[in-house]
């Protein structure tokens, strides 16, 4: 007997599928699906939600030394002019140091983010910057479940869909 579901699809689009479903998911809240891939998909979002739970609070404080350029009220960097050993001037960016606290994750919550990472795409917001998937799932919604044992996700039924009579159902956090 099979371990999981065929879903009708070779095996990369398969995998490819689940991963979307399972980042948007994750992303929203919710998706709308047919019965079988949600059933999948419920049971791989519960893993990496207790995932996160088990391994929330892994990580110490530390103090880092950035240095970077210096900007001015606008935003733009701040630079000086400075000769250089041949006698031509040129501009010169000022840069600040400044000690930053930071968290640093211990092993384990370094190879859950990396699980995770292995089971969700990479995903950008509308201004085109990376959304950190993996901090949300550790940041958010793991401490709103810490007293619940697994059942992190609900599967409502919404009927048959028009065109192939396939079971349509929404799958959603609770």
């Amino acid at each position: 007997m099979a371990k999981n579901r065929k879903l009708g699809r070779t095996t990369d689009q398969r995998l490819a599928m689940l991963k979307t479903q399972t980042t948007d998911v994750i992303l929203h809240g919710k998706i709308e699906t047919t019965e079988c891939r949600a059933k999948e998909v419920k049971s791989i979002v519960d893993s990496l939600i207790s995932l996160a739970i088990k391994e929330k609070d892994n990580f110490d404080m530390v103090d880092v030394k950035v240095v970077r350029a210096k900007l001015d009220s606008k935003g733009n960097k701040v630079t000086e002019k400075v000769t250089s050993k041949n006698g031509k001037d040129y501009l010169k960016v000022v840069k600040e140091e400044i000690t930053e606290s930071r968290q640093k994750d211990k092993p384990t919550r370094l190879n859950a983010r990396r699980k995770m990472m292995r089971k969700l795409n990479k995903v950008k917001d509308s201004e085109g910057k990376n959304i950190d998937l993996p901090s949300k799932l550790f940041n958010e919604i793991a401490p709103k479940y810490e007293g619940r044992v697994g059942g992190y996700t609900r599967i409502v039924k919404l009927g048959q869909r028009r065109g192939d009579a396939a079971e349509v159902v929404i799958l959603e956090l609770i």
